[in-house]
C-alpha cells in the first residue's frame, strides 16, 4: 500500500512493515475537496491526490499488509478514500540498502470526480484549509502533519512545503 496523504503520518492499520518509498510519473497536489474528512458539504476543505506528470516523483511511504489483514484493510480504506478515490496498482520503488521496486496499491482521486477541484492559487487553497475543519480534524493539521511526516521520511516536495508556509502565513494572520 502507497501513502502519499494522510497514510504517511496515520495509516490507521495494522501492517507488517513501513518504509520510504516513491512512485514515478505522479505529482501530489492539494487539488481534492474533502466534504467527509477535513471539511462539510458546506465548507469543503483540501487534502492531496495524485496528478499524472511524467518525469515527476512522488515520495511517501510502503506498508506491507499481512494477507490475513488485506481484505479488512482494504475494505478500511475503501471507505476512508470515498470521497473521489479510486484503487490502483502501480510500481513502488522502496527505500533502503539496495532500491527494490515491488508491485503496490495506490488511491487517485482523478479530475473525473465531482470533489476534484484542480488547479488553484497556493494562497487559495491556504486561506480554504486554514477556515476548514470536519470529521477528522482541522485541515490545517493535515497540512502541517503531511509536511512534518515527509520531512521525517527525507522526501522533498515542494507544493506541501510551499502550502505549508502559506498555511502558517494566513493562520497568523487571521489571529
Amino acid at each position: 500500500m502507497f501513502g502519499y496523504g494522510s497514510l504517511v503520518w496515520r495509516p490507521a492499520f495494522p501492517y507488517i512493515d513501513r518504509r520510504p518509498a516513491h512512485i514515478d510519473g505522479w505529482a501530489r497536489r492539494f487539488w481534492q475537496a474533502s466534504t467527509d474528512h477535513r471539511g462539510t458539504p458546506e465548507a469543503p476543505g483540501r487534502v492531496v491526490t495524485l496528478i499524472e506528470s511524467p518525469g515527476a516523483r512522488c515520495e511517501g511511504a510502503a506498508y506491507q499488509v499481512a494477507s490475513d489483514d488485506l481484505e479488512v484493510v482494504l475494505a478500511g480504506l475503501d471507505d476512508r478514500e470515498k470521497g473521489g478515490y479510486q484503487r490502483h496498482r502501480i510500481a513502488l520503488h522502496l527505500r533502503g540498502p539496495h532500491e527494490t521496486i515491488s508491485q503496490g496499491l495506490v488511491y487517485v482521486a482523478s479530475d473525473g470526480n465531482p470533489h476534484f477541484v484542480g488547479h488553484e492559487p497556493l494562497d487559495t487553497i491556504a486561506r480554504t484549509v486554514v477556515r476548514s475543519s470536519g470529521p477528522s480534524g482541522r485541515n490545517d493539521e493535515y497540512v502541517l502533519e503531511l509536511a512534518r511526516a515527509l520531512r521525517e521520511l527525507d522526501a522533498m516536495d515542494t507544493h506541501v512545503f510551499a502550502l505549508e508556509a502559506r498555511v502558517r502565513a494566513h493562520a497568523f494572520a487571521e489571529d
